[in-house]
């Protein structure tokens, strides 16, 4: 019985992730190498989840077969929603390696999370939109998103409040947030997630983002009911 890691990777192609595995004891050379130099001539990986199993290479044999229609030809690269692998793997058995900062009950719960938002999220309509609030501890924070097909990317410039929380995802922790300013922009897979940008806490971002006339994103699933 082999026991090492399976992992999924995001790519600067959205929609396109890795799959794939590696041993125990090398798991953070293998992911800064691919992060560092691509893979298949595909560059922007990052690693997004990772858990130690047993039997791990006939589980990545399965999962590749399971979504060999979703295969780009022969490689480890699949069109595949990342929070669906997310919450795939986080029901292995198993010991999860990366984030360390969380447990799979919570990885399982956020992915489970975006995934719900999948489908309606493509009914806001590309455009910018914004996010206006007062905290006490901080003062204003104000942030733009720009929707570009399904993808919700937070603007440089945006002003954001530190965060306190135990847990954030993992567009935050990464986040090149300076003095309280947003240095580049982010790009997020659902308005919730993208409002952890700027708030620093756990936000419904269909109702907290708004548009030029300060409605709620959330109209654009209520006028579809």
């Amino acid at each position: 019985m082999s026991r090492g890691i399976i992992y999924v990777m995001e790519t600067v192609v959205p929609g396109l992730v890795k799959i794939g595995k590696t041993g125990t004891d090398n798991f953070d050379s293998r992911m800064y190498n691919l992060e560092r130099n691509g893979y298949n001539n595909i560059t922007g990986l990052k690693r997004r989840f990772a858990i130690a199993v047993n039997d791990y290479a006939e589980k990545e044999t399965l999962l590749h077969s399971l979504f060999d229609r979703s295969r780009l030809q022969n490689s480890e690269l699949f069109a595949l929603d990342l929070e669906l692998v997310i919450q795939l793997l986080s029901s292995f058995e198993g010991e999860q390696i990366y984030p360390k900062n969380e447990t799979k009950e919570d990885s399982f719960k956020n992915a489970t999370e975006d995934l719900k938002d999948g489908a309606e999220r493509l009914k806001i309509p590309d455009g910018i939109y914004y996010l206006n609030e007062k905290a006490k501890d901080f003062g204003s924070i104000t942030a733009k998103m720009r929707v570009e097909n399904g993808q919700f990317i937070v603007e440089k410039g945006s002003v954001c409040r530190p965060s306190t929380a135990k847990w954030v995802p993992a567009a935050l922790r990464e986040a090149p947030i300076q003095n309280n300013i947003l240095l580049e922009d982010v790009s997020c897979n659902s308005p919730s997630t993208a409002a952890w940008i700027p708030t620093g806490r756990a936000n419904n971002g269909w109702l907290v983002w708004k548009d030029d006339a300060g409605n709620p994103i959330n109209k654009f699933r209520e006028e579809t009911i």
